[in-house]
């Protein structure tokens, strides 16, 4: 069963906390410029050189993904929304 979909400034804002708290540390020494795609409930993550890879491969994973995507070691972020009804 689908959990409760969180309104797009919860997803930001979330997304962004993880990024900044968990894996920022942890991507950026190796994965620069990439992108990041980050299951907000669950925390999982993947990264990839193109966000649909990233988001596809998460969603492999993690079906019901809410998912943030970021550019790794950037201050510019993005929010990548995919329509979860095909």
């Amino acid at each position: 069963m689908p959990g409760l979909r969180l309104p797009d400034r919860e997803i930001a804002d979330r997304g962004k906390a993880i990024y900044r708290n968990r894996l920022k540390e942890l991507l950026e020494p190796t994965s620069r410029d990439k992108l990041v795609a980050i299951d907000v409930e669950s925390e999982d993550y993947e990264v990839a050189d193109e966000t649909l890879d990233a988001m596809d491969r998460l969603l492999e994973r993690q079906p019901e993904a809410q998912i943030w995507v970021e550019r790794i070691g950037h201050p510019v972020v993005f929010y990548a929304r995919r329509n979860h009804s095909q």
